[in-house]
């Protein structure tokens, strides 16, 4: 049982079948909104470092659940890969998610309170989203980048949305990756952060880095 101050929500849509989306409710309303790749499993470990660091703002997290299957992720997560399905996911998750948030939820919150987030494979979509949609994601927030989306798919200018990047000290391969999106979008002029912690790949530094990226990104 969660012992969350807030509340975990969970809505079944009809997309594909039917696709899940869990909330993470703050206790008080939210002051920003955090939209999460995958989830299902990453939502209620985000509210908690939220709920732990009492510093921060009242944050709301919706998590967009991903499929199990990690080919299928990347089809709906990485455009090259994913063609049409990619697209599917996109209107889902900036469309039908983020409008049942406004209406349903009652959460009205401008871009410069919302940024994206994912991990691994997620962080792909995340990166995704905001840079195809400017007017929706103020900041991007990555953690072990994957390298199915690289800088050399994306239009990169010094309008796409500011960056914070994070990468464990013992996976190289997705710290590689991190440093090679923090100089792309270095050069493109866009505020971008890169932070290296101790850690392998989906160790605790994914969600310990959490509070201090949204400091970054929205201030306290």
């Amino acid at each position: 049982m969660s012992s969350l101050r807030g509340s975990l929500l969970t809505e079944t849509f009809p997309f594909d079948g039917g696709r899940s989306v869990t909330v993470y409710v703050p206790p008080q309303p939210p002051e920003e909104a955090v939209y999460a790749a995958d989830g299902g499993w990453h939502t209620e470990r985000l509210a908690q470092v939220l709920e732990a660091s009492a510093e921060r703002p009242s944050t709301m997290v919706v998590g967009v659940h991903g499929l199990e299957n990690d080919d299928e992720r990347l089809h709906e997560y990485v455009e090259g890969f994913g063609g049409k399905g990619f697209e599917a996911f996109e209107r889902f998750f900036v469309g039908d998610v983020r409008r049942w948030v406004t209406t349903e939820l009652d959460v009205k919150l401008p871009v410069e309170r919302t940024a994206v987030w994912g991990a691994s494979l997620g962080g792909e979509l995340a990166l995704a989203m905001g840079l195809r949609h400017l007017e929706i994601y103020q900041v991007v927030l990555y953690a072990s980048p994957g390298g199915g989306f690289t800088p050399a798919d994306a239009s990169l200018s010094s309008e796409a949305p500011r960056t914070y990047l994070v990468g464990g000290t013992q996976e190289q391969w997705f710290l590689d990756n991190a440093s090679l999106w923090a100089g792309a979008l270095s050069d493109a002029g866009v505020d971008v952060v890169i932070e290296k912690r101790d850690g392998e790949h989906g160790d605790a530094f994914w969600y310990e880095e959490f509070p201090p990226m949204l400091t970054w990104a929205f201030g306290r």
